[in-house]
């Protein structure tokens, strides 16, 4: 079997490109994701950050779903403190009716964004493990009888909610996913050195549920594949930047590569990068090849989710066609 690989996008905004413009070049990259045989398109939540547009998720996975025919479009995630519980299961029980077969509901447990815009767009939620017991008695009809909301059915009724991932940075997502046996997510495109202690822990723990009989396991990993390793690393240096300059409160757009380049790091940034950035696989065709299989293998994860965080959309795409040209990716 080939290795079954996906794509996260968080809609990366450079600093010759407007938000917007990023919002429609994602678009144009979903398009060509789906003549490709990647198996899912996912799309991040972020809020209050310059370099990166995708703040409303569902809509633009509604959106990506209509334009696109074969492939199945998800969060990667909807991060559930933001939410209201029932309105997340109302709108992807809609996606659902709209797309069946083809929408994906991953969850995370982080905010996505900085304490005091986390605070706007949830004032007063309830703690996040609650929130997620929450979802999965609306979406499964499990309230006790004589709770208040037991009466509430979340429309449309006749739609089930789409498969439900857990994310994870931490083994914290995979001891829940474990115990619901819900397929788990690893954001090891920042958080890589967690990712085999908290993916064993998930396959230890796992209990079958009735969707899921066995574990299934997804690792995200940053990969740009160029036709040199040189301009691979010339494609990264932005993405450097922006780390850099997120860590000290000031985030920006993506910069050029060649201000990218010119960019000197302190001792501190460049801590914060080299973890941000282990186990991403940058380089040519082949070294993109050998070190997502040695990934796979090395981590027993099922299948591979790719973050490629290049501003200019032709180098995006450029990068995702070559690594599917490595792989019989299925297209149909």
């Amino acid at each position: 079997m080939p290795l079954p690989l996906s794509v996260l996008d968080l809609f990366p905004v450079g600093h010759a490109t407007t938000p917007s413009q990023a919002i429609r070049d994602s678009i144009s990259l979903a398009r060509r994701i789906d003549t490709l045989g990647y198996r899912r398109y996912w799309i991040a939540e972020h809020h209050n950050m310059p370099n990166i547009a995708s703040a409303a998720p569902e809509i633009l996975i509604g959106h990506v779903a209509s334009v696109t025919k074969r492939m199945r479009v998800g969060s990667g995630g909807i991060m559930i403190p933001n939410h209201s519980p029932l309105r997340v299961v109302e709108i992807f029980r809609t996606l659902e009716a709209l797309h069946p077969g083809r929408i994906d509901l991953g969850l995370g447990r982080a905010p996505g964004t900085d304490q005091v815009t986390a605070a706007a767009l949830r004032r007063g939620g309830a703690e996040v493990n609650q929130d997620l017991a929450e979802l999965f008695a609306f979406a499964n009809g499990t309230f006790p009888v004589g709770h208040p909301f037991a009466t509430i059915v979340a429309q449309p009724s006749d739609t089930p909610l789409p498969p439900i991932w857990m994310l994870g940075s931490t083994d914290g997502g995979a001891r829940i996913a474990a115990a619901q046996g819900l397929p788990y997510a690893f954001a090891g495109h920042f958080s890589m050195a967690e990712a085999k202690s908290a993916i064993a822990l998930y396959r230890e723990r796992f209990r079958p549920s009735k969707t899921l009989a066995a574990p299934q396991v997804m690792l995200a990993v940053t990969v740009i594949c160029a036709d040199t390793d040189a301009r691979a690393n010339e494609l990264a240096a932005p993405h450097r930047v922006a780390i850099a300059r997120l860590t000290r409160g000031r985030p920006t757009p993506f910069p050029s590569i060649e201000e990218a380049l010119a960019y000197r790091f302190t001792p501190e940034e460049q801590a914060t990068i080299d973890r941000f950035s282990l186990g991403s696989i940058l380089g040519t065709p082949a070294r993109v090849r050998e070190g997502l299989l040695r990934l796979a293998e090395e981590t027993t994860a099922d299948e591979l989710m790719i973050s490629t965080m290049i501003s200019p959309i032709e180098e995006r795409i450029a990068s995702y066609e070559r690594i599917a040209s490595l792989f019989d990716l299925p297209t149909s």
